[in-house]
């Protein structure tokens, strides 16, 4: 594999996205630490971490990059039969950190085509820490007062860049999916990486050049 750039611990600074390997595809930087801030300046720049444990942090920004324009999300009508029958109940930012270890559980991970998590102990941490600092968000599902379902993510300016989501209950992590794009109805929500199931769900895929453009025109200094 040809070497990437290494961020250096005293002043962290990013590639241009436009250098990241096409073999992997999107593999742009490794670092030794993840923390908040590096976080947030990685998506500003349409870069996430992705890596498992016992592996440095490794830096992303694949090309096509799968997202949601929410206007296409795609409601068939079994799911608007779904809808229909109110059977889940939506809150948000009220167990972030359980939405979170839901989604760590090992399962066969569909966006990632692998099974297992990539979500690690340090991943978990950090993204609590954003979620104090108003910049992550989870969105849960609940059947019969027991959690079903649910996503998290961040939202900076006008975008909401989608982890993970999962399902206890047929259609809860959709159904929390439909409510980011038709209540927070961002410009745009980031899927990342692309998977059957979502492009059944109206996801698409853009070049990586659109995608930085779209984040310049709606990320703002605050979430």
């Amino acid at each position: 594999m040809t070497p990437i750039p290494w961020l250096e611990q005293t002043s962290y600074h990013f590639p241009d996205v436009e250098t990241a390997l096409t073999d992997p595809d999107g593999l742009l930087a490794a670092s030794q630490q993840l923390y908040p801030e590096l976080i947030i300046d990685a998506y500003r720049q349409g870069i996430f971490p992705w890596y498992t444990a016992g592996q440095p942090v490794l830096w992303w920004s694949p090309d096509p990059r799968c997202v949601f324009f929410p206007k296409d999300f795609h409601v068939s009508r079994r799911f608007q039969r779904t809808l229909k029958r109110n059977i889940f109940t939506i809150t948000t930012n009220t167990v972030f950190r359980e939405i979170m270890l839901a989604c760590a559980a090992p399962r066969k991970n569909t966006r990632k085509n692998e099974t297992g998590t990539w979500i690690t102990a340090e991943m978990l941490e950090n993204y609590c820490r954003l979620h104090e600092m108003g910049f992550a968000h989870s969105i849960e599902c609940w059947h019969q007062n027991k959690l079903a379902g649910g996503l998290y993510g961040l939202k900076i300016g006008n975008i909401f860049f989608g982890e993970s989501m999962f399902s206890k209950v047929n259609d809860a992590s959709k159904v929390a999916l439909h409510y980011v794009c038709t209540q927070i109805r961002p410009a745009l929500l980031d899927a990342q990486v692309k998977s059957d199931h979502l492009m059944r769900m109206g996801a698409t895929i853009i070049p990586r050049k659109q995608f930085t453009r779209i984040l310049q025109m709606n990320i703002a200094a605050l979430p």
